[in-house]
């Protein structure tokens, strides 16, 4: 079994920060402590470094049919470059179709990820059809490691669920300890204001956030919160983007309910200024669209607050061919932009170097909370011993500028081009194996392993 001591790191996680060694024996944990008195077949000096816990990105879509194509990254170039970004896990989104079984769908997304993820990955289950056959499988998904189910209340007719089918989902869920995950917006208003955009005339990417103003996420994310309440479900509203939605969590707690909240690098960094009469536009088409400053302000502070409590991706990329399915009707764009290897330096620069958000909760909110959340913990999101050996090391004040040219991820633009950045993932050790060093990728396509999660335990 081969060890691995990384000396005199910063390390930072949830709950402390301290100067110390950490010593790795095969794929865990196994001593903390300061000028730890033991030979190591492989030393690390971390001098002048932080050392915290493993990137958790709950929020991406690999290789996923959608709008007549697919998103551009597989399970082995996306879990390669969220590594190369310090994040060691993903958890992915199985897509039920409608008329099929959740049985079907998970065959067919083990069937992308096993023997090609390059990082550890998991699955939510995204339910597109509920009825009697698919509520007699939530059992059988849970026992198997997938204890989370996702809901969309838009994109009718593709992926869409009604009222009836939420409230159904969720007492099953509620019966086996899962959790139910959201996209809350209101597919039928979205829709009627795309017709009216189109019917206009109006094709351009500024329509895309036009036929989704704020509105529509806090109606159904307070929608989406009282029937969880009802039910007793844990409630996970994903990628939240407003100060509207927001508002309906922190309504919610009014009531003593728990929800928790996720939004995305995006959110808190870009603004709907970036949607302009230009096709340019369509790098930042994703749903929800980018929104105002006032809400990046909100989120910043709900992160401060405790209210959100983790910062994910909804990485979907696509190639610039693809985007350009809606060169001439903003509808046809598809959905989704890149990010999976930018989060934690883009937080870590925004946030940490900024003063924003301490070091302590940057580990929160990148890795921690989703360990928890998503019944991970403590194999996942913490350096403790018998933890994982999930370790990211930053060079704190060493600053490098994002580029198309330079990222790993399957997608010829970046959505962040020429932003600099101060504070860069320097070395990334995945199970005990260094997986990226100095710009290098050190483990092979395949190393990366399913987790099999439990219930929440934040």
């Amino acid at each position: 079994m081969s060890s691995l001591l990384i000396k005199n790191g910063r390390v930072v996680t949830a709950d402390s920060d301290s100067v110390c060694d950490v010593l790795i024996e095969g794929e865990t944990i196994m001593a903390i402590g300061r000028n730890l008195p033991v030979q190591a077949d492989q030393v690390i000096d971390a001098t002048g470094k932080l050392v915290m816990p493993g990137g958790i990105d709950p929020h991406v879509h690999l290789d996923m049919p959608f709008m007549g194509t697919f998103s551009s990254d597989t399970h082995e170039t996306g879990t390669r470059a969220a590594l190369h970004g310090g994040t060691t896990t993903v958890i992915d989104f199985v897509l039920q179709k409608q008329g099929h079984s959740l049985r079907e769908a998970l065959t067919e997304w083990q069937g992308r990820a096993t023997g090609t993820a390059v990082g550890d990955y998991s699955f939510h289950m995204a339910v597109t059809d509920f009825n009697e056959n698919t509520k007699a499988e939530i059992a059988d998904m849970v026992a198997e490691g997938i204890t989370s189910f996702k809901t969309f209340m838009a994109y009718k007719g593709a992926l869409m669920i009604d009222d009836a089918q939420m409230l159904g989902l969720m007492q099953e869920v509620k019966k086996h300890g899962g959790l139910v995950t959201v996209h809350a917006t209101n597919g039928e208003m979205i829709d009627t204001l795309i017709a009216q955009h189109r019917t206009q005339g109006k094709l351009t990417p500024r329509y895309h956030y036009l036929s989704q103003p704020e509105v529509t996420e806090a109606e159904a994310s307070g929608r989406f919160t009282d029937i969880a309440n009802y039910t007793g479900v844990n409630a996970y509203i994903v990628h939240l983007t407003c100060e509207g939605a927001l508002n309906q969590v922190r309504e919610a707690m009014r009531r003593n309910q728990r929800v928790f909240v996720e939004t995305c690098i995006q959110y808190l960094l870009l603004d709907a200024s970036l949607y302009g009469e230009e096709f340019e536009g369509a790098k930042w088409v994703m749903s929800p669209p980018l929104r105002e400053k006032k809400d990046q302000e909100t989120l910043w502070a709900g992160i401060n607050q405790g209210i959100v409590q983790v910062v994910g991706t909804d990485h979907c990329p696509f190639m610039w061919e693809q985007k350009k399915l809606g060169a001439d009707d903003f509808s046809k764009i598809p959905n989704g932009h890149p990010a999976i290897e930018h989060r934690m330096e883009l937080l870590f620069s925004e946030g940490v170097s900024k003063g924003r958000i301490t070091p302590q909760k940057f580990v929160e909110v990148t890795s921690t909370n989703a360990a928890k959340i998503f019944g991970m913990f403590p194999r996942k999101g913490t350096i403790s011993i018998g933890a994982d050996a999930d370790l990211v090391i930053i060079d704190p004040e060493q600053k490098h500028t994002i580029s198309a040219d330079t990222h790993h991820m399957n997608v010829d633009y970046s959505a962040y081009e020429g932003w600099e950045l101060t504070g860069k993932i320097d070395t990334v050790i995945l199970r005990g194996q260094v997986a990226v060093q100095e710009g290098e990728t050190k483990v092979a396509k395949g190393y990366g392993q399913f987790i099999k999660r439990g219930k929440t335990s934040f």
